[in-house]
């Protein structure tokens, strides 16, 4: 009842509200919430990877990429494929797990009422499963299995990938570690195992223990290792690079992790980080973009304002969803005239739901605190408004979920679902599976959308498309109910095409013979397979023949052409006296599989005759059971049968090969099976055989065990009871096989059964740390990190005298002793009553004389933009390694914090700037002068967003276009590109392609304005790009300063002066050899203004590729090269030069060494 009169306060609200935001109208039929929760959930089952569990209900889907993991020696076949491809990126799955399991800790009872909490249970498991397996040891974990660029480049299901022989069969496995670092990878998936242990610690506390273990481990790698994920797996980087740092993922990770464990250690952490998020040019915490797979400092202000009440982090989360709904300062998210509001063309259905979600979240939140806070409101409609939107109210009338409705997309950008036999995106024309609950992308500009497979930033689907979505329909269930379909009845069952099948046409005949063509296909969908047992089998009756007086010995098979590995001779079928015969053309061996044209079809051609001794027409095939008037074109045929492992799976039998009238025995047939036992233990099980015309009377064993016994009791209902007894300390996997023998001495085919004995289950304790050795001030406090399993806690004890017990937490704080000297730190084991297990772990540690604080030290580097000046205070440390603040003041009387942050100065000048770093006790600050000068008209900056490159196509979007000027000015950029060959489509800008180079032109950017845009190409199979660069750009410094607190650091800031600087760009051959040569280039400043930061680039159009080089920081992606200044070659003065140079390779050894053009924005 309670939930009625909510549902109805809420809508009338929303009607109330609904010019706010554009909206049609909401009072439209209200979506099915719970049919929606139901297939959103079920979408991430289609994702799986490795073996499926027997929950997965998706009946197209089978077992794939089983081997993933082999390079490094470990399992990691689980975990979730992306998105339509079949690469494993670990940082967007770790990020879609924790929205997912967020909407499952805010409200439970949705899933619960809705039954749908088992099936969100399975699916988190599954992935969380994969990250514990990605993660071997404390200092290992594995964030991606396969290569993005070879993956792209085939088109296919994922079940028959490994079998392709092609790159995309080739999964390397990429891991972070202390020495190549991944802190927001590691953050990432430590909130989202946190997380998921907040979803099992009430039914399976143990499992929740175990994730809260793995998260605490992966966060003190975050922290104690820092860097971006990117660096490190740089394969990411062109897909699923890490734009906005790491900063947020610890904040997002220690605020899990607080909420998770309760450990007020967490929440400091979470607090300390949060000074360092990423901040507007006014100092404020960014609210221009929202939560996505790669920034979560959205969801961490509403995070953390939950945890704490904290005013400025309420603040922060009210200025972001103002901005979303009502507008902040003038600005507003852009909204489409349907009612969407649209944040980027690439996605905008994702960004709206995520945005949606946490409106929800922080909307219940302030109506718990605040209840008369107009925003309670305000953002609750905000997001029905949007989940209506993406469920069907909408100018196109259709839901943007796949199989909500019929008029629903059905063509997703998704390899597995569509199909292909042929590696090809455009056969057949229709997805061949319904890819059920799956968030397309969603219109990119305005409201039209076409449901169109090529156009995959319309129709990209991912993990990351339906986590924050999940959680907002399972929040609106509680307001606005809807029926999930029942569970008999979903998923329904697809109809199913022709998944083998077998033409065949007439090569030749003659009075005397018959010579067919015959092909066999495996289009399999049901899932897709590879088969390398297929055998073809054609009928023939020779009635005609033998009355003839021939003999079935005087019929002759051969074959001209034949990619088989066998044809058998003629073979009786049934009652020998019908004289029906067959033969098998066996693929025994031969891979055939959906990958490509010539992977799912094998031909055979043969011959089928009498002696040709005369001319006599005595052939006569007429009657045959697979003879069907074949012509000379191939034609689909189901009279001749394909076998799939002894197996029917197409054509049909012309009658019973044995029993009933036949006169032939049927032979028996024995059942193989798996089984799992205990340590130590007897396992029994039951043997099965069945006769089809008789019955079962004996079992025999034909292989017995290698590790164990084997014993059984056969009694006479064709089964046997059978136990084995596995060697004393075995365990592992072992396996025998067997044959049923019938009533007519006839044995089955021998049958397998496969044993697997678990291992002992054997409690273990580990310090993580501190480690043996380390130094701790004498009566301080340190913390614990610790790991056990199979053990139901810990006692703690310091030089032997119990300092805790019974502790399930995986960190704890501790005091040291108050003397010096050595003390031992020991752990032990408990059961759930308490009493010590034989495990322990014992590390002997220091305690030394507290020494004095010493006072941080103080470093920052700027860079700037005419009025805009970055700064960078990462450069900063302490001795004493305590963290740190950072306090800004840039002489305007404006001030900021955190490690890094942006300032817009009002006007050309100059500035003393001053950096205060605090470690909580002392302080260091450092001042220094920097100019800063009036931008240029016209001057805009560029750089790339993301990109994604496929066989024969690439997409290049998010874009960003930035006025630098104080005046609206039209702008033209340019990308360098190697192999495109035409312009698909764009958006947000006009963009040419001319020669290689993309040439992009817009109108009317806003003073301090952006414009994003993106580009959908072709290319010739071999694309590469370079940095975007600006053909109006005039700034740019890199300058930097270090000192104590008396430093003043220099008053060069390295700005621009205003005037566009010009340049030579000259490249010469320096030495070559046989496969490679040394280039070297020049820039000498031919103008009378200082350049201050420059970037080059350039195309080897010969095929010769870059090697290494020095002097510059490059970057390659292949044949395309861009250099661009180091922090001490970036200011050449007039007349002055800067020379680097670099190593490349040639096109083929022994050719000349490539002559080419440097470009850039200051190359004349």
């Amino acid at each position: 009842m309670k939930q009625s009169t909510f549902h109805v306060k809420r809508t009338s609200i929303s009607l109330a509200l609904a010019s706010v935001f554009a909206l049609p109208g909401i009072a439209n039929a209200t979506p099915n919430y719970g049919e929606a929760l139901q297939k959103s959930i079920y979408f991430y089952e289609a994702q799986q990877a490795g073996e499926l569990p027997s929950w997965n209900r998706v009946e197209w889907r089978g077992d794939a990429t089983v081997n993933d993991g082999s390079d490094v020696g470990l399992d990691l076949s689980g975990g979730w494929y992306d998105a339509g491809d079949h690469v494993k990126f670990g940082f967007p799955m770790a990020a879609s797990a924790t929205m997912l399991a967020w909407g499952v800790v805010e409200n439970p009872q949705a899933y619960e009422a809705s039954g749908q909490m088992q099936h969100i249970r399975n699916n988190l498991r599954f992935v969380a499963d994969y990250f514990v397996a990605a993660h071997p040891d404390d200092n290992t974990f594995y964030g991606q299995v396969g290569t993005g660029s070879s993956d792209h480049a085939w088109w296919g299901p994922v079940e028959v990938l490994e079998a392709t022989g092609k790159a995309t069969a080739t999964r390397p496995s990429y891991a972070i570690s202390p020495t190549c670092p991944g802190t927001d990878l590691a953050g990432e998936t430590a909130a989202a195992l946190a997380a998921i242990a907040m979803v099992f610690a009430e039914d399976d506390p143990a499992y929740s223990s175990k994730l809260l273990t793995h998260a605490e481990s992966l966060y003190h790698l975050a922290v104690t290792y820092k860097g971006k994920y990117s660096d490190c797996i740089t394969d990411a980087s062109g897909f699923y690079n890490s734009w906005s740092g790491y900063q947020d993922e610890l904040v997002w990770s220690a605020a899990w992790l607080y909420r998770a464990t309760g450990n007020s250690s967490y929440l400091s952490a979470a607090t300390s980080a949060y000074n360092n998020l990423g901040t507007t040019s006014g100092g404020v915490k960014s609210y221009t973009w929202t939560q996505a797979w790669d920034d979560k400092s959205y969801g961490s202000y509403v995070l953390m304002a939950k945890l704490t009440g904290n005013s400025s982090y309420r603040a922060d989360a009210e200025r972001w969803l103002d901005y979303w709904t009502t507008g902040y300062n003038g600005q507003r998210v852009s909204y489409t005239s349907g009612g969407l509001a649209q944040l980027d063309q690439w996605g905008a259905n994702r960004y709206a739901a995520n945005t949606a979600w946490i409106a929800l979240v922080y909307s219940d939140y302030l109506k718990s605190v605040d209840p008369t806070n107009s925003r309670v409101d305000t953002y609750y409609n905000f997001a029905v408004s949007q989940l209506q939107y993406l469920l069907g109210d909408n100018p196109m009338g259709i839901p943007y979920q796949i199989g909500l409705t019929e008029d629903g997309p059905k063509n997703p950008h998704h390899r597995t679902s569509h199909g292909s036999w042929s590696d090809s995106i455009n056969s057949p024309t229709d997805n061949r599976h319904l890819l059920i609950g799956a968030l397309v992308g969603g219109p990119g500009s305005g409201d039209s959308y076409t449901d169109d497979r090529s156009d995959y930033v319309a129709n990209e689907v991912a993990t990351d498309y339906n986590a924050g979505f999940t959680s907002a329909l399972a929040r609106l269930y509680l307001d606005f109910g809807g029926s999930p379909i029942a569970e008999d009845q979903f998923p329904p069952a697809e109809t199913r095409d022709d998944e083998f099948y077998v033409e065949a046409a007439v090569n030749s005949s003659g009075p005397r013979y018959v010579e067919l063509k015959t092909v066999v296909y495996n289009h399999s969908a049901w899932p897709a397979r590879v088969s390398d047992h297929l055998t073809m089998r054609y009928w023939v009756d020779l009635s005609a023949e033998i009355a003839a007086g021939y003999d079935v010995s005087d019929v002759t098979i051969s074959s001209g052409y034949s990619q088989a590995t066998s044809i058998s001779a003629l073979q009786s079928w049934g009652n020998p006296d019908d004289h029906i015969y067959y033969i098998d053309i066996s693929f025994a061996g031969v891979n055939i599989f959906p990958g490509g044209q010539s992977d799912s079809q094998k031909e055979v051609q043969f011959r089928l005759s009498l002696p040709t001794n005369t001319n006599s027409s005595d052939w006569d095939n007429s009657a045959d059971p697979s003879w069907d008037n074949y012509s000379s074109s191939l034609t689909q045929t189901s009279r001749i049968a394909l076998y799939d492992n002894g197996e029917l799976v197409w054509g049909e039998e012309p009658s019973a090969a044995c029993g009933a009238d036949t006169g032939v025995n049927c032979a028996p047939e024995a059942e193989s099976l798996t089984v799992t036992g205990s340590y130590n233990t007897t396992l029994g099980m039951t043997l099965t055989g069945t006769d089809s015309d008789g019955s079962v009377t004996d079992f025999v064993i034909v292989d017995q065990p290698q590790h164990g016994t084997i014993e059984f009791i056969v009694p006479a209902t064709g089964t046997a009871s059978a136990w084995y007894t596995p060697a004393s300390g075995f365990f592992g996997t072992d396996s025998f096989t067997y044959q049923v023998v019938d009533d007519q001495g006839a044995s089955s085919a021998v049958a397998t059964v496969n044993i697997t004995i678990e291992a002992p289950v054997v409690p273990a304790v580990t310090i993580q740390s501190p480690t043996a050795g380390t130094e701790i001030e004498a009566g301080s406090n340190f913390t614990l990190q610790l790991a056990y399993s199979n053990a139901a806690s810990v006692e703690i004890q310091i030089n032997g005298t119990t300092v805790a017990t019974e502790v399930t937490s995986n960190q704890i704080n501790l005091q040291a002793p108050a003397s010096t000297g050595n003390f031992t730190l020991t752990l032990i084991a408990l059961d759930d009553e308490g009493n010590e297990l034989d495990a322990s772990s014992t590390v002997t540690l220091v305690a030394v004389e507290p020494q004095p604080n010493q006072a941080p030290d103080a470093a920052f580097i700027i860079s700037s933009q005419f009025l805009v000046v970055g700064f960078d205070a990462s450069g900063s440390s302490d001795a004493n390694g305590d963290s740190l603040t950072y306090q800004w003041d840039f002489g305007d009387n404006s001030s900021a914090t955190g490690v890094t942050t942006s300032h817009t100065y009002s006007s050309a000048g100059t500035y003393t700037v001053t950096l205060t770093v605090s470690d909580g006790e002392d302080s260091t600050s450092i001042s220094r002068e920097i100019s800063v000068e009036a931008a240029v008209s016209g001057a805009v900056s560029c750089e790339n967003g993301s990109g994604d490159i496929w066989n024969t196509g690439a997409v290049l979007n998010n874009i960003k276009v930035t006025n630098l000027g104080d005046t609206s000015t039209d702008w033209s950029v340019e990308i360098p590109v190697n192999g495109a060959t035409a312009i698909q489509q764009a958006w947000g800008a006009t963009v040419v392609l001319s020669g290689n180079r993309l040439i992009a032109t817009g109108t009317g950017l806003a003073a301090g304005g952006s414009q994003l845009f993106g580009i959908q190409l072709e290319h010739s199979g071999n694309f590469s790009y370079s940095a975007c660069i600006s053909n109006t750009d005039d700034s740019g410094s890199d300058d930097s300063g270090t000192g104590g607190s008396d430093d003043n650091g220099g008053s060069n800031d390295g700005s621009g002066t205003g005037n566009t600087p010009q340049a030579t760009c000259s490249f010469d051959v320096t030495s070559e050899w046989n496969s490679g040569f040394t280039g070297q280039v020049t820039i000498t400043n031919t103008s009378s203004t200082t350049i201050n930061g420059w970037n080059t680039y350039w195309v080897f159009n010969d095929g010769s590729t870059f090697a290494n080089g020095w002097s510059a920081n490059y970057s390659s992606n292949g044949n395309s090269v861009s250099a661009s200044a180091m922090s001490w070659n970036s200011s050449i003065a007039p007349g002055a030069s800067v020379i680097f140079g670099f190593n490349g390779n040639k096109a083929t050894n022994s050719s000349a060494a490539p002559s080419v053009e440097i470009l850039g924005d200051i190359c004349n």
